[in-house]
């Protein structure tokens, strides 16, 4: 592991640990075993490291969702998967998802608002599919779609403080569980 990737996962453990506020930069060294150095030559801030951990993960989900979103599995399967696959990929990384929803109050102004345009870019995705559903009859419509993905994207974003990996359900059944509320909500 490269000194960049060391010291991104050793700020997610220790933010996720301890908080964004509480933990220091020499905290953040001494965890990932750099020098302070190291850690500027990557990150300007801690607030840069912060907000790394909420691009990484947002660029990959992002990537993934458009993957899903592009192919050719009908409409109710391809909004299955993209639920199931946002939930697994939070539950695999739970630490720096709980960074991510979290301390997002704690992010500069500028970069609050930049995650936003990139979270907002997702989530529109998905609701565009949701749409998509409703205006062709595969869903239905009596719900406008903004709702429905604000709600079960607000729940999504909770995962970290109450999933835990030593508990009855593993981070597919839990993705199975989330896409399967989604989509039954959506029966017409």
């Amino acid at each position: 592991m490269n000194v960049r990737d060391k010291v991104v996962r050793a700020a997610v453990r220790l933010f996720a640990e301890k908080g964004f506020e509480a933990t220091t930069v020499r905290e953040i060294v001494e965890e990932a075993g750099v020098t302070k150095g190291g850690l500027y030559h990557y990150f300007e801030s801690k607030d840069d490291l912060l907000f790394e951990i909420y691009t990484a993960m947002l660029r990959m989900q992002t990537r993934r969702m458009v993957t899903i979103a592009e192919s050719d599995l009908p409409l109710p399967e391809r909004l299955h998967a993209i639920v199931t696959d946002v939930v697994v990929t939070s539950i695999a990384d739970l630490d720096a998802a709980t960074v991510f929803f979290q301390s997002f109050p704690l992010l500069e102004k500028s970069k609050q608002v930049q995650v936003r345009a990139e979270r907002r870019t997702y989530h529109e995705r998905v609701r565009d599919l949701v749409a998509e559903g409703q205006r062709t009859g595969v869903f239905r419509d009596d719900v406008p779609a903004d709702l429905v993905i604000n709600y079960h994207y607000g729940a999504i974003h909770r995962l970290g403080m109450w999933y835990h990996a030593d508990g009855s359900l593993s981070g597919e059944q839990v993705g199975e569980h989330f896409a399967n509320l989604m989509l039954r909500s959506l029966r017409p």
